[in-house]
């Protein structure tokens, strides 16, 4: 069985099922992935992602402010972060992190964001989904000065193998989604040959970045399946063990959500 460890189910272009999310969830479903975390990325679909994780029992959430979502010149405030992370559902922290490549006029106010979700992190002790681009260096920075004493996860990784070992060295887990099937993707295929097999998650990103033969096209959960066999032939490995080791590392990371 597989886990979608990162969706945005509230985003997904629904047109090949007919607009229902029922059907899309179904269909993944049929392929084996028997779980979905569904991530915050704002304060305003912070209602839609918990509502989401009450309709569906195999949907759990994260609450959090993406770092391309920030209120211009105002960082999120933590007694809202924490009133959010109590609901029963909410089982991760984020998306957050930091994003130079669209925004690196606002390095300064994503810092402080990113803090104060670890912050949250320390507080609540559920573990904290980072994003990070073209933010390498302060990336790690922050997240040593954090020094958390519970892991948390880099997700859609794209960097190098150098920063995957600082991060693994922190504490953290390693999610690759279908970047990694794509044709430039060498680097990040040495990555994925890399990764303890215990600290690696895989997951899609949905709407975002479907792997090959979709890629163009809107993602949806259902294909995670082709990012795990991808991953299993680099790491050469039977696809049954990887998809066994991922539902495990996702078990292990996210106690609280509602895997059988």
């Amino acid at each position: 069985m597989l886990i979608d460890s990162h969706c945005h189910l509230d985003r997904l272009d629904l047109a090949i099922h007919n607009g229902s999310l029922d059907a899309a969830l179904d269909a993944a479903r049929a392929r084996g992935v028997e779980h979905f975390l569904c991530i915050g990325v704002s304060a305003a679909n912070a209602a839609a992602v918990k509502g989401l994780s009450e309709q569906y029992a195999d949907v759990d959430c994260s609450v959090g402010v993406h770092p391309l979502d920030l209120e211009p010149g105002a960082a999120p405030v933590l007694d809202w972060l924490l009133a959010e992370l109590n609901h029963p559902h909410v089982v991760a922290i984020g998306e957050t992190g930091l994003d130079y490549h669209y925004e690196p006029e606002a390095a300064e106010l994503q810092q402080q964001s990113f803090r104060l979700h670890l912050d949250a992190a320390r507080i609540t002790g559920k573990p904290v989904i980072v994003h990070t681009r073209e933010a390498r260096a302060d990336t790690l920075a922050l997240l040593r000065e954090a020094a958390l004493p519970q892991a948390g996860v880099l997700h859609c990784f794209t960097e190098d193998w150098d920063m995957a070992k600082a991060a693994l060295d922190l504490g953290f887990y390693i999610s690759l989604s279908g970047i990694v099937t794509f044709r430039n993707a060498d680097a990040l295929r040495e990555v994925a040959r890399k990764v303890p097999a215990d600290r690696l998650l895989v997951e899609t990103d949905s709407p975002y970045l479907a792997p090959i033969p979709y890629r163009g096209k809107a993602n949806l959960p259902q294909y995670v399946r082709e990012v795990a066999e991808f991953l299993a032939l680099v790491r050469g490995e039977r696809f049954e063990d990887l998809a066994a080791q991922t539902t495990a590392n996702f078990k292990r990371l996210f106690p609280l959500a509602r895997v059988a």
